[in-house]
Formats: structure tokens, sequence, C-alpha cells
């Protein structure tokens, strides 16, 4: 095997109540990417369609991703090159660096006979978020690479989890077509947290995990609720309150940011519930002139996969 074209899903990260230890993989949302061996040793960019993206690999997510992976192999003679067909615009808060960084080494993986396990290809991927946003941050990659729900359960040392997935489980995303980067984003995340909001958020965490165990929607829904991140972040994305409100009145079973913004996230107990809230945020965000997109999307229990 010589080539392979892979998709490269989307991702929701943090889910409100696990900042940058929870997220979850999208079905049908995400890029496109064709990753081939090469005669010629070193990892190349060659080609990028619907972003501009650059070529030079030291600057390229999916480029320094492959790149610490060869490092770790001690493989110096191999030759990658990568072409990239951009569906996610970049600053999204749907994982388009991770997409990036995911697919390509996954498939470079797979080219190279499978060295590494899913798992420890997060640790590579996180090297495309690192140069994304400068924090080498998993809560993307993990889902992509894994598919399905997933928790950082550790940073030092690296420990991903994944999660059991409820089968009837939809997320609604609009993405307003603004810029929010993640860089900038965390720039209004305060570093101390006062105690009583620490607890309130492990709490929602155990309660979020122990819902997707028990398949129990409605304590989904309680627990995403996020006290320390979202006060702070929602400011940025124009009518966040009233897209999260008109969400739940729905029927949601609670919405969110996605990631960093501007990006909203609504979770919802099946497509139908899903498709009527895309419904009602979209009569919220029309009036306000600003071009968005809405995806309906089930949740991706692969992560990476090849097309056939």
């Amino acid at each position: 095997m010589k080539s392979l074209k892979v998709f490269a899903p989307a991702t929701v990260a943090n889910l409100s109540c696990g900042f940058d230890v929870l997220g979850c993989c999208l079905e049908g949302v995400g890029d496109e990417m064709r990753i081939s061996l090469s005669d010629t040793s070193g990892v190349r960019i060659t080609k990028i369609e619907g972003a501009d993206l650059p070529l030079a690999t030291n600057k390229n997510v999916a480029g320094v991703a492959v790149v610490a992976m060869l490092e770790a192999l001690n493989d110096t003679s191999t030759g990658i090159d990568i072409e990239i067909y951009k569906k996610i615009k970049a600053g999204s808060g749907i994982g388009s660096s991770a997409a990036s960084s995911a697919g390509a080494v996954w498939a470079t993986n797979q080219l190279l006979g499978k060295p590494f396990t899913p798992k420890q290809l997060v640790k590579f991927a996180m090297e495309g978020e690192r140069l994304a946003s400068g924090n080498a941050h998993a809560d993307n990659v993990a889902p992509a690479l894994l598919g399905g729900f997933t928790l950082v359960r550790s940073y030092a040392p690296l420990d991903v989890l994944k999660l059991n997935t409820p089968k009837n489980l939809y997320m609604t995303i609009i993405h307003p077509q603004i810029e929010v980067k993640t860089a900038d984003s965390r720039k209004v995340i305060k570093s101390n947290v006062p105690l009583n909001k620490a607890v309130t958020q492990w709490g929602n965490l155990g309660g979020f995990i122990t819902g997707l165990f028990t398949s129990d929607y409605e304590l989904l829904g309680r627990s995403l609720d996020d006290v320390i991140i979202e006060p702070l972040r929602s400011i940025l994305i124009p009518k966040f309150k009233e897209v999260k409100a008109i969400a739940i009145k729905n029927g949601a079973l609670g919405a969110g940011i996605s990631g960093s913004g501007p990006s909203i996230f609504a979770m919802s107990k099946g497509k139908e519930t899903a498709s009527k809230v895309a419904k009602a945020i979209e009569k919220v965000y029309t009036p306000t002139g600003i071009t968005f997109d809405i995806h309906v999307a089930a949740i991706n229990a692969k992560g990476v996969s090849e097309i056939i």
C-alpha cells in the first residue's frame, strides 16, 4: 500500500463540563486527506485545497504531527507526502487542526504497518495542536483517533480513555462565520478557580460520564453545565445565550460552546429533536446578518477512517 485516502472527522471538545479532557467525534462532518509514501525521505505538504494554510512542513499541523511520529520511530529514511482537502474552517471550534493532525498520523501509521496503537498516536497528533494553539491538548485529537466520546484522565503521563456512546445521541452544531482563535480564547480564561466552582464542575463531569455509561439522557442534560469557562468565553460569541436557551426550549438535553468557539453545540436525544433544534437556532441567528452553517450529526464511533 503506497497511498491512503482518509476521512478526518470534526470533533466537539470540552462538552461544557470537561475543559481540555472531554471530547466527541462527529459523523459526516470533516476533512479528506491523502497520505502517500514517497521515494524521497522527509515529510512534505504537497497540496492544500479549501483553506489558505502553510505548505511548509514545520508550520503545518499535519506536517509536525507526522514528523513527531517518525522521530519516535527513529525513522530518517521514510518519505511522506500529504494532501489536505479542508472542509472544516480554521478557528471554527469543531477541531479543524485536530482533524488534520489526527488524519495524517492515522494514515501514516497504516502505511507503515501500524507500529502504534490509536491511543499511542494521540501524543503525536497533540504536537499539531501545540503548533495551532500553543497548547498540546488532546480533547479533540483523542476522539478523532478513537471515535465516540473520550476522556483524557491525565496529561502527565498521557492516559486517554474511550467512553461509552449511547446509541441515540445527536449533535446540532451552529458555526457562525466569525473566527475565534484558540490561542485568543485561552487568554480570557482565569488561572485560578474558586473551590466551590471547581466542586460543581467535578460533579458535572462525573455525572456526564456516568450518564454515558448508563444511557441516562436526563443525567447527561443536567451535567452539561459549565460554571468556569463558559461565562468567560461566551461573551466572544454573538447570541450565545439566546441560542442555548432556544435549543433547550426545543428539546435539547443541553448546549454549550464547542471547543474554544465560535461554534455552539446542542446535544439531543434522537435525530428528530436535533433537527427541530437546528430550525429553532436558525431562526435566532438569521436576523443577525452573520453567515452561518448548521450541522446535525450523529456521534462517529470510528474516528478517522479510510475512504474506499
